[in-house]
């Protein structure tokens, strides 16, 4: 009888060490979903009618708001060819910590082509975009973006609103695979000929990356000098 009590009584024990063992493994597992606050922040330097010098930056806070998970800074040009093509390449360089005890540097080469076209009232706009991500610590990668996007004013014409939503895809190569989908809808504000802005709110699924599924509120900031 005592050989049975001891050995239902260390079953039990080893039961309940494995199960507060799991529970604290997955309490110290990094979150796959986050809510974050981007703000974009770009000045435009005309040096042509058809070419401008870029630069800016990006912070982005993560960990529910809580701290800075995502710091840019970067520089590039756009040339416009007509009134429905352009291309802007650049340069940024990304500091990231995107969750605790992980911290991450890249260097990030992109060109964006973007196809625009009125039909209407409607703006649609195509931006094909290639990336070569330079990453450390970390694998190099290339990506491929395309993001839709449809945009149309709205109010009177003289307050210069407009609300837009746009659709986004990622394919990696270094998965081989459709990795990321960006959803968002916004409104964008002309303040004058120097300010434009929006606000906006973004949706992330991402299968690959930690966090990876993502709540967005954010502004992009663009100042023409």
């Amino acid at each position: 009888m005592d050989l049975i009590k001891r050995t239902f009584h260390y079953a039990a024990l080893t039961v309940a060490t494995g199960f507060l063992l799991s529970v604290s493994a997955k309490a110290q597992l990094p979150s796959r979903s986050d809510t974050q606050q981007w703000t974009d922040v770009q000045f435009a330097v005309p040096l042509s009618k058809a070419i401008d010098f870029n630069f800016g930056g990006t912070l982005r806070l993560g960990r529910n708001w809580e701290r800075p998970v995502d710091e840019r800074i970067g520089f590039g040009w756009t040339f416009r060819f007509g009134n429905h093509l352009s291309t802007s390449p650049n340069y940024q360089y990304i500091g990231m910590q995107p969750f605790r005890g992980r911290r991450v540097w890249e260097n990030r080469l992109s060109l964006p082509i973007n196809v625009r076209f009125d039909l209407g009232k409607f703006r649609l706009t195509d931006r094909n975009l290639f990336e070569r991500r330079i990453r450390h610590p970390g694998i190099n990668s290339t990506r491929y973006r395309n993001r839709i996007q449809v945009e149309h004013p709205i109010g009177p014409a003289k307050i210069k609103l407009s609300v837009y939503v746009s659709e986004e895809v990622f394919y990696d190569w270094s998965f081989n695979a459709w990795v990321r989908n960006r959803a968002a809808v916004g409104v964008t504000k002309v303040f004058n000929k120097a300010w434009t802005q929006d606000f906006y709110y973004l949706r992330q699924n991402d299968s690959h990356s930690v966090p990876g599924d993502l709540h967005v509120i954010g502004t992009a900031i663009r100042f023409k000098l």
